[in-house]
C-alpha cells in the first residue's frame, strides 16, 4: 500500500517519518533505546498522520508527559510537525488546514 505521494507504508499502515532525529527524542534530545512512536495528529487525523510520515520519537518522559495531557509539549508538537509537514509537501498553510484540520503556526492562527 503507498500514500498519495507514492510512499510505500508499513503492514502498520506508517510511511517512514519526514523527520531524521531517529535515536535520540524529537522533543526534549534524549538518547534512549526505548523512544515510542507518537502521530502527531492523533484522533479523526492519526490515520492520515501515519500515511503522511507525520510522526515522531518521543522518550518515555516525554511520551508519558504528552499523554498526562500536558498540552504544551501537545501544540509544541503540532507546530512543528505542522512547519515540518508543509516544508517537506510544499504545501501551504491553507493545504494543511485541508488535510489536517486547524492550523497549529501561532503567527499564522486567525
Amino acid at each position: 500500500m503507498k500514500n498519495e505521494y507514492g510512499v510505500t507504508l508499513d503492514s502498520n499502515g506508517y510511511a517512514a517519518s519526514i523527520l531524521t532525529n531517529i535515536g535520540q527524542c524529537a522533543y526534549c534530545g534524549r538518547m534512549d533505546r526505548a523512544l515510542q512512536r507518537h502521530e502527531a495528529f492523533h484522533g479523526a487525523y492519526r490515520k492520515k498522520s501515519k500515511e503522511l510520515g507525520c510522526w515522531l520519537l518521543l522518550c518515555n518522559v516525554c511520551h508519558d508527559e504528552l499523554h498526562h495531557k500536558d498540552a504544551e509539549i501537545d501544540r509544541d508538537i503540532k507546530e512543528y510537525m505542522q512547519r515540518k509537514a508543509m516544508q517537506h509537501y510544499g504545501w501551504s498553510v491553507d493545504d494543511f488546514r485541508q488535510r489536517f484540520g486547524k492550523n497549529y503556526l501561532e503567527e499564522e492562527d486567525e
